[in-house]
């Protein structure tokens, strides 16, 4: 009988819950490990994917009055329905009771986090969430440190710790689960964040058009 205890779950479109923690103005300038364009790309794509989902989600900022700033506009106008909890204060998301209310309703125990700064608003809230004996997907192309160095050592923590390390193409992977299986706007969804696929299906089209 082989041994099944090790070996992760994928992540199943009927538990997981997204949550985007700390995506604020003021500290996507902190965010040095990623190109803007890339992470900001990369973001999008994942609440796009977490809407064509439909899988609940989570926003949280902290200490928006600060220099923190305020939510990443784009990323607010792409959630529609989503929970929103400013933090008035807390560094770690898992300290601000409304944050894990907000969690623990939508009664899943799936967590797909992205978030800025990988080392400090990422790790504090993914180290707590796996002590509350959820399965933690961090996506680390949505999220982004002030270095490479500090985006690196952050994703080994996290890992050594139990979490999955993940990217929004993968986690649209495994939501997808099949090819054949092509929810509305899918398409679409891939063609305006991957471009060279973008290229690959138009070719594709172009070839079909020619038979």
């Amino acid at each position: 009988m082989s041994n099944t205890r090790n070996i992760p779950d994928r992540l199943n479109i009927d538990d997981a819950v997204v949550a985007f923690v700390d995506h604020q103005s003021g500290l996507a300038s902190l965010a040095r490990s990623a190109m803007p364009e890339l992470l900001r790309n990369n973001v999008l794509a994942l609440a796009d994917a977490a809407m064509l989902f439909r899988l609940p989600v989570v926003l949280s900022t902290s200490f928006e009055q600060g220099p923190n700033g305020p939510l990443h506009p784009e990323l607010g106008r792409r959630i529609r329905g989503a929970a929103y909890v400013p933090r008035p204060g807390e560094v770690n998301a898992f300290d601000n009771r409304d944050f894990v209310q907000a969690l623990r309703q939508t009664g899943r125990r799936q967590l797909v986090i992205s978030g800025l700064t990988t080392d400090v608003c990422v790790t504090l809230a993914t180290l707590s969430a796996l002590r509350e004996g959820y399965q933690v997907f961090v996506v680390s192309d949505a999220s982004a440190a002030l270095t490479h160095e500090a985006h690196g050592v952050a994703l080994m923590r996290m890992a050594v710790a139990g979490a999955q390390l993940v990217t929004w193409f993968s986690v649209v992977g495994e939501m997808m689960q099949d090819w054949r299986r092509d929810p509305q706007g899918l398409a679409q969804l891939i063609a305006e964040h991957v471009v060279p696929y973008r290229d690959l299906i138009v070719s594709f089209e172009g070839k079909q058009q020619r038979q």
